[in-house]
This record gives structure tokens, C-alpha cells and sequence, in this order.
């Protein structure tokens, strides 16, 4: 894999249900420090909570890199590109042109998630995040009730690559890998959400894809999983005591980021040493602990 523009991800898993004061506390920072995205406060809204955590993942990684927020500023494109722009300050002039860092946020159910990568900005705006619960939606429909549910996204070829005769597993993970292929892409170049999701074609076993017909050369696509242990609580509403059980969830992820190479590469990571030198994981805990550092 190429050196130039280092891909880096953080995932953040949402492992538990949040309290209130946790909402409000991650919700002040959002409101304070992320000027350029207003989240309406709702606090027993899931998914109010879920796109307040991702939108904290930027201050997160600024802060590790030891970078106050007073010293960058977000920066967007006009379709809708985000990139990080540092003050240059005693910054060499070519430093400050390789420093940008191109940022794209993306979740689903209990994973949030940021891919990030620095260089030109010209470079580092063409990369996305594709996030997909290995799940069947409504919960507890077939996976090929499912398949056909989605079809209108899917090309005839990608639909031969999910035959029943394959198993539901098989058919299930091959689906998501699919989906999460064409979100990062469609995330990547910068699309709005009504793009035909069918224009894409990725021939998962054969490691190619099409765009309109034609090959898309130049991509990565970075494919890997997600495996949380999320606490739900079981119990029946209005109960007086919470009934909370562990449940494991998997998550298909890819990476999608434009290097401008003769070919399109696929690079699968399968196991946790894979991942280590480039996916972070954490959890709610570990983002709580740190929100009085995120705004300094």
C-alpha cells in the first residue's frame, strides 16, 4: 500500500445506552466546538446521540495530535467534501500545503465511525466511509426477503453473487460487503443521497468494480469487520428493573480513498493484527472521559 496519504480510522463504539447527562455533555461540545453542523437537542433520541458521538471523533483525533482547537478550522468543499486546515503559524510553506487532513464521518446502529487521511487537499477530500450491520432489516425477516429488498441498489451480477444456494451467511455478508462498497464510494466522490446506488458495480470474489459500464481505476478500498458487544436491555417497557444482556453485532466496513493508480486495489483485513496499525477502537466510557480536553 502506498505511503503517501496514510489512512488512519476511528471507530467508536456506542456499547451501552447513554444517560442524559452524558447527551448533554457531548451535545455542549458539539454545539460548541463543530460550527458548521447544528444537531437538534433531543436527548432520547438515538439517533440524535448517535450523530452527536461521530461529529466528536474530529476533536478526538485533533486532540491526540496535540493540536488546540483554536489552531484549526473545518473546512468543505462544495459538494460536500470536509477537510481540516491548520493555522500556519511557523509552518514551512510545503509543510503547510501537505498538512490538510480530509476527514469523512459515517454510523450505523451502535458503530460510529471516521476515516481521515493527510496530504493536499486536492487528495485527502476523495476518501469515505461505508458502514453496514450484518443484520436483516426488520429484524427477523430472511435474508432472502432481505436481498430482494434491496435489489433496487443491486446490478444482475451482484444479484448471481448472492445465491441461496450459497447460504444465508455467506449471502448476508457478501450483501453488506456490497452496500458498504458502494457507501464509501458514493462517500468518497461526494454524492447526494439520491444517487442511483445500481450505476456501481463490485464483483466481491473477482475484486472488481464499474461505474456507468466502465472500470473505476485508481480507488483503495480498505475491506474489514467490526465485532461489538453492545448491552441491551431486555426488559419489557415500563419495567420497574433493566434486564441487560450482552449482544455481539458485526459490522462490514470499507475504507474508500482515490490514490489515481492505473488499477483499483482491493486489500481485505481479516484479523485484529491487521487492523492494529491504522483502526482505533473505542467505546462511550473512553469518549466521556475525555470531553474536558476536546474543547481546549
Amino acid at each position: 500500500m502506498s505511503t503517501d496519504c496514510p489512512i488512519l480510522v476511528w471507530m467508536l463504539s456506542l456499547n451501552r445506552e447513554y444517560t442524559r447527562e452524558e447527551y448533554n455533555a457531548c451535545h455542549k461540545v458539539v454545539d460548541d466546538c463543530v460550527q458548521h453542523i447544528k444537531i437538534p437537542y433531543d436527548p432520547p433520541n438515538a439517533d440524535s446521540f448517535r450523530q452527536v458521538m461521530t461529529h466528536m471523533l474530529p476533536l478526538l483525533m485533533m486532540r491526540h495530535r496535540r493540536i488546540p482547537r483554536a489552531k484549526w478550522r473545518d473546512c468543505i468543499t462544495p459538494n460536500g467534501k470536509h477537510w481540516i486546515e491548520q493555522t500556519p503559524d511557523d509552518m514551512p510553506p510545503e509543510k503547510f500545503l501537505h498538512s490538510m487532513i480530509g476527514y469523512h464521518l459515517a454510523y450505523e446502529t451502535s458503530l460510529c465511525g471516521m476515516a481521515m487521511t493527510q496530504g493536499v487537499q486536492r487528495k485527502v477530500v476523495n476518501i469515505g466511509l461505508g458502514i453496514k450491520h450484518v443484520a436483516t432489516e426488520p429484524r427477523g425477516v430472511g435474508v432472502k426477503a432481505y436481498t430482494e429488498s434491496m435489489a433496487h441498489k443491486l446490478t444482475p451480477t451482484e444479484l448471481t453473487l448472492l445465491a441461496p444456494e450459497l447460504g444465508d451467511e455467506v449471502a448476508l455478508r457478501r450483501l453488506c460487503t456490497i452496500l458498504a462498497l458502494k457507501q464509501a464510494y458514493i462517500h468518497a466522490i461526494g454524492q447526494p443521497p439520491g444517487f442511483d446506488w445500481a450505476r456501481l458495480e463490485f464483483d466481491v470474489p473477482g475484486e472488481t468494480a464499474r461505474g456507468d459500464g466502465h472500470p473505476l481505476q485508481g480507488w483503495e478500498f480498505r475491506i474489514f469487520r467490526a465485532s461489538l458487544g453492545v448491552a441491551r436491555n431486555l426488559a419489557p417497557a415500563g419495567a420497574p428493573e433493566r434486564r441487560d444482556v450482552l449482544v455481539e453485532e458485526q459490522y462490514q466496513c470499507v475504507c474508500a480513498f482515490f490514490r489515481g493508480t492505473k488499477e483499483s486495489t482491493f486489500v481485505w483485513h481479516e484479523t485484529a493484527k491487521d487492523l492494529e496499525s491504522w483502526v482505533q477502537f473505542i467505546n462511550i466510557d473512553q469518549m466521556v472521559k475525555v470531553i474536558p480536553k476536546l474543547t481546549a
